[in-house]
């Protein structure tokens, strides 16, 4: 903010106007470009998208960089809604700015999920994009910020699924600088990759040098010139392959040592510091030591203290994640290893996550939120977004509902439950004899007279007993059968005169007398 305040806010005027709708195309509570705001002094106007790391988040979905467009500094464009997994439609509104006899027609899109968007730009009509009357007098310029996959359509953006009328593409977010302008094959369009300003991770395509880009329009023509950074810290990237080094015995570490320190020291020295405040250099060693022994690479770091900017951080061991493949005449292929080729949306993809009111979608779109953007309320929002969503399906099918529907489905989850037990339970017990067999014919006979209830209930009383013969001993009560079949033909074969008789006469022949039965809720069981 204290750059954007030195070289932005000055009395120099703006040489360009915006001549289309600018409450349609701004991100901001204003509805005009901050140049044009008669209390700020806008010298050097932004246009800026966001990109995945300041992507709106939370509950109102705000960015780092609404402040920054809040206190008038930048000029933020393309924000578009992506919504949930079920997203109809999205609207590219360009900003069209005139000089002179040059029209340009900006167009913004900020990140969204890579898999998202990519299914929007396949699927024709998912993102309209708003183009001027006249296409022809207008150079058309896109931004964008999302993963760049040529002739891939997986874990990233295809650059032949953008439009045809675009005439150039600045592709952000990945870091690697292209500045040269790189044709598409079968497009009319050309793409830029300016990188990133400064290396963000100790990669090899971090090493390259850094540069911006400055660009001229003039009609439908237009130039680029690359401008290297120089205030930029120096990073140096080296591999190395201890197998095919000369001079480095097996299993000897101070042998290990001395090399690698000559090929740090190597680096150091090729590093050349620029600038009002010299930086100390990033240098980063990959060394494959398949077969070999390794060494502690913050011991390693210690003698380069004051020399690098990352002493612990300067040697990375790795181990090939390429085997061999042997073949019958004894020649050896090198196969590659298929689960290092694979990221984890490919790999969740694989799994075929079958879900019925999350949508897998969503949920990682939850989880990148979370890890990424440190969005503490990104599950609790995808939530709550999924729950609407069949809540209002849910409603829109209540007139449609019917209740044999209901009891259709309540009878296959007890036969799949009955299914599931192997044992006789207590729950098994009432299923078998308290209900139906068929809960869709249990239905059906709710709808009896009451004449037929009052019969059913009489058949269904309590028995008792006197206290000579047994303790007081009650039956359960029986529903009607489904078949329509009398209560009296469907009793028990064990009824309580034969159980109390069979009791007597074993006690009378000296054989093994049983207990007393007991009246349960089911019954008259004999307690073992």
């Amino acid at each position: 903010m204290e750059i954007m305040r030195r070289y932005c806010i000055n009395d120099r005027p703006v040489q360009f106007q915006i001549v289309s709708d600018q409450a349609a195309c701004m991100q901001n509570r204003f509805g005009r470009v901050n140049f044009e705001d008669p209390n700020f002094n806008i010298g050097l106007p932004v246009f800026t998208i966001h990109g995945n790391h300041d992507g709106p988040a939370g509950v109102d979905g705000l960015s780092s960089i609404d402040i920054l467009s809040a206190c008038n500094f930048v000029n933020y464009f393309g924000n578009v809604d992506a919504g949930s997994s079920d997203v109809g439609q999205i609207s590219v509104c360009p900003i069209f700015i005139e000089k002179g006899a040059t029209s340009v027609a900006l167009y913004g899109l900020g990140n969204i999920r890579d898999d998202k968007l990519s299914s929007m730009l396949e699927t024709p009509h998912k993102i309209e994009w708003m183009k001027a009357d006249s296409e022809d007098d207008w150079f058309n310029l896109f931004v964008l910020h999302q993963k760049r996959r040529k002739g891939s359509t997986t874990n990233g953006i295809n650059e032949q699924l953008l439009p045809h009328f675009l005439d150039l593409v600045i592709w952000g977010h990945e870091h690697e600088c292209l500045t040269d302008s790189q044709e598409v094959p079968g497009k009319s369009f050309h793409i830029i990759q300016p990188g990133s300003s400064v290396a963000t991770s100790l990669s090899n395509a971090e090493a390259k040098p850094k540069h911006a880009v400055l660009l001229e329009i003039n009609g439908r023509q237009y130039r680029q010139t690359k401008l290297p950074l120089k205030s930029v810290r120096a990073f140096k990237y080296a591999e190395v392959l201890l197998k095919d080094q000369l001079g480095v015995e097996h299993n000897s570490e101070e042998s290990l040592y001395e090399h690698l320190n000559k090929i740090v020291s190597n680096l150091i020295d090729k590093t050349a510091t620029s600038g009002s405040e010299p930086k100390l250099p990033l240098v980063r060693v990959k060394v494959d030591y398949s077969g070999l022994s390794t060494i502690i690479p913050q011991r390693f770091g210690q003698k380069h203290v004051g020399k690098v900017a990352n002493p612990n951080e300067i040697l990375l061991f790795s181990r090939s994640t390429q085997r061999h493949r042997k073949h019958t005449d004894g020649s050896e292929e090198i196969e590659p290893n298929e689960l290092g080729q694979k990221n984890v949306e490919e790999l969740i993809a694989e799994s075929d996550l079958k879900m019925q009111i999350l949508d897998k979608r969503d949920l990682e779109s939850a989880l990148h939120d979370f890890v990424s953007k440190d969005d503490s309320m990104a599950f609790h929002s995808c939530l709550n977004k999924n729950i609407e969503a069949v809540k209002n399906k849910l409603n829109s099918a209540a007139k449609d509902f019917k209740a044999e529907d209901m009891v259709l489905q309540l009878d296959q989850c007890m036969k799949e439950l009955m299914d599931e037990d192997s044992l006789p339970s207590k729950g098994e017990l009432l299923c078998s004899q308290s209900l139906p067999t068929n809960t869709q014919s249990a239905f059906q006979e709710l709808k009896c007279s009451s004449n037929d209830e009052q019969e059913n209930q009489k058949s269904n009383e309590l028995i008792e007993t006197s206290d000579e013969q047994l303790p007081q001993v009650a039956s359960q009560k029986r529903p009607v059968p489904a078949d329509g079949s009398s209560a009296s033909s469907r009793r028990r074969k064990t009824d309580l005169t034969s159980f109390y008789q069979t009791v007597v006469k074993n006690g009378h022949d000296g054989a093994k007398k049983c207990k007393t039965p007991v009246a349960g809720r089911y019954g008259t069981i004999r307690r073992r």
